[in-house]
């Protein structure tokens, strides 16, 4: 990607949200089976979005808290690759999580969990700082200039 002047463009905007959202929520049902669904008999929606699932004082909830954080960390991964600009690692993750709020909300009303505050805060803090880390270690890289050896032989002086 070259990073000199940007052009504003809204349909791509859109279409790293919509993907970014959409590996998010991928990944965090890959690691809520994984972490949730084998202690249970059945999964649903519940463990997604609704906020009394998030909760310190099970082992359940402790799952639930860790595939949430394990889908920040991965997240960031995603923003390295989709966004490649460590200037928008934090709009674009505050978005993920003021959607998942939304969708939320919808799903079971305001959260009222502190727990759920900080969960996802920390989400947040995780995704955005992270993938701001792995999107300047990319734009800081050396950029590779081959050099080509001349086959012509130099030719000699003999004094």
């Amino acid at each position: 990607m070259f990073y000199g002047a940007v052009v504003w463009d809204p349909w791509l905007i859109v279409a790293q949200i919509v993907c970014l959202q959409c590996l998010y929520y991928l990944t965090l049902g890959v690691f809520l089976t994984i972490l949730v669904g084998t202690r249970l008999s059945r999964m649903s929606l519940v463990y997604f979005f609704d906020y009394a699932a998030v909760t310190a004082s099970t082992v359940t909830g402790w799952c639930v808290i860790a595939s949430f954080l394990l889908s920040s960390l991965a997240g960031a991964g995603y923003v390295l690759y989709l966004i490649e600009r460590a200037k928008w690692c934090l709009d674009f993750s505050a978005t993920v999580f003021i959607v998942h709020l939304f969708i939320c909300i919808v799903y079971g009303g305001w959260p009222s969990s502190l727990t759920w505050w900080v969960l996802n805060g920390t989400g947040v803090a995780v995704m955005a700082l992270l993938g701001e880390y792995l999107c300047i270690r990319r734009e800081l890289r050396e950029i590779p200039i081959p050099r080509y050896r001349s086959s012509k032989k130099k030719a000699s002086i003999c004094c």
